[in-house]
């Protein structure tokens, strides 16, 4: 280069320079080189961290895709049912011994002794009966047997005089015998007429209705002066009259139950009114027969009332105990109600479903008994999804999820406690922030 170019472009030649002045433009040059190299190095670094990142986050999440994949269950294992059942029943009180009291004798009602709240004993009077007609039917056969006993007296004294002439072939045999036939039928008329008497007597002796058991009077439907019709029935009753020491109540039982009740069962009744109080009973008979109509079996109840607490006709919750039908009982939230019908679906140990069909037996509210389809020991998936099916792919967790992880895992696609997913993604977002280099 000339030197006019030089002067031109201020540069002195080095022979001119002075050497100072060369030595600090040499540092120049070389802390220029270091900061450039220093500079790049930082960049190569921060490319280098954020590669690493990247890479780190994309394996989390690839992990997590992986786990978020997987379908989380709860599962819960079929029982035998060794704990007993009480059931509980509606029923109706009535007496021991509850009758209609009526006529047996007809005529006007004279007077009555007893009202309706009266305990009466056996044997006292509870109204009087005027009775006409059967006192003149009396009467009646009372001159009817007089006639009777003097035709025999008669036929009699006849037979005596005509086997007297027999004897003497004054009359002949057939004579004889025709005496001793007019005797026999006079005496049996007597004897009939006899009877008549008996029986007009007994039905004088219904004149006076009496208690034919202790009780109490529970009824009265008649006044004085009221017609009465013998053998009127139920229907016409004078009284009713019922035994409260001990009264007794017929119970219905469903036919599930029904192989479960036995004679001689403790029972517990209650009654709505008599708060607090609880009266025991026992199963005293069954009908041993399931009705076809309504499907349940009667049984008999009988329940001590020794200070009348309870009254006869009252409506009453019978507690049954039953004991344990050792049947298999799982929770009621397993099963699956589909259109080909009730399916639990039952995890392999392979993690595989399978969606078994059962048979439904008792409903116990949380757990129903399951007659077959299932043992004991199988693990049946709690909560299961709509969309789970045959031969899906599960992951079995012993503890439930918290949160709303949790709620997903009640709903039969539970997650594990963390959601490894969302916190690879957060993870992934903020390194991608923080590892980008600024341009």
């Amino acid at each position: 280069m000339p030197e006019q170019r030089h002067h031109d472009l201020a540069i002195h030649p080095i022979e001119d320079t002075d050497p100072a002045d060369l030595m600090q433009r040499r540092a120049v040059v070389r802390r220029g080189k270091w900061l450039a190299f220093i500079v790049v190095l930082l960049l190569a670094v921060g490319a280098g961290r954020a590669v690493v990142i990247r890479n780190t986050n994309a394996s989390a999440l690839e992990a997590s895709i992986a786990d978020l994949s997987k379908v989380y269950v709860r599962v819960t294992q079929p029982k035998t049912s060794d704990v007993g059942q009480t059931v509980t029943l509606p029923g109706t009180l009535q007496g021991y011994t509850q009758s209609p009291i009526g006529a047996r004798a007809s005529g006007y009602v004279k007077r009555w002794h007893r009202d309706i709240g009266s305990r009466v004993k056996a044997g006292d009077l509870l109204a009087e009966i005027d009775t006409p007609e059967i006192d003149q039917q009396l009467v009646q056969a009372l001159a009817a047997r007089e006639q009777t006993a003097a035709s025999l007296a008669l036929a009699t004294s006849s037979l005596e005089r005509w086997e007297a002439l027999r004897r003497k072939d004054a009359v002949s045999q057939q004579e004889l015998d025709e005496r001793r036939s007019n005797e026999v039928q006079a005496r049996a008329n007597l004897a009939a007429a006899d009877a008549n008497i008996v029986r007009l007597r007994q039905l004088e002796s219904f004149k006076r209705v009496v208690a034919p058991f202790s009780g109490v009077i529970t009824r009265r439907s008649v006044d004085v002066g009221d017609l009465i019709d013998a053998g009127g029935g139920a229907a016409r009753a004078l009284f009713v009259l019922t035994q409260t020491e001990t009264l007794r109540a017929f119970i219905s039982v469903p036919q599930s139950y029904a192989h479960l009740v036995r004679a001689g069962q403790e029972v517990k009744v209650t009654q709505i009114e008599l708060q607090g109080r609880v009266f025991a009973g026992k199963v005293v008979r069954t009908s041993s027969a399931i009705d076809p109509a309504t499907r349940t079996m009667q049984v008999e109840v009988n329940l001590p009332n020794p200070d009348g607490a309870l009254m006869p006709g009252a409506f009453i919750q019978v507690a049954l105990p039953l004991k344990a039908s050792q049947a298999t009982t799982v929770e009621s939230n397993t099963l699956m109600f589909r259109a080909e019908g009730v399916r639990v679906a039952v995890v392999g140990a392979d993690g595989v479903v399978k969606l078994r069909p059962v048979r439904i037996g008792r409903n116990f509210g949380q757990t129903v008994e399951i007659l077959e389809g299932i043992t004991t020991g199988e693990r049946v998936v709690m909560n299961p999804s709509d969309s789970i099916g045959e031969g899906d792919k599960v992951t079995v967790v012993t503890a439930p999820p918290a949160g709303r992880d949790g709620a997903k895992g009640a709903a039969g696609k539970g997650a594990p406690d963390k959601a490894p997913g969302k916190d690879a993604e957060k993870a992934a977002g903020k390194g991608t922030a923080q590892g980008q280099p600024k341009s």
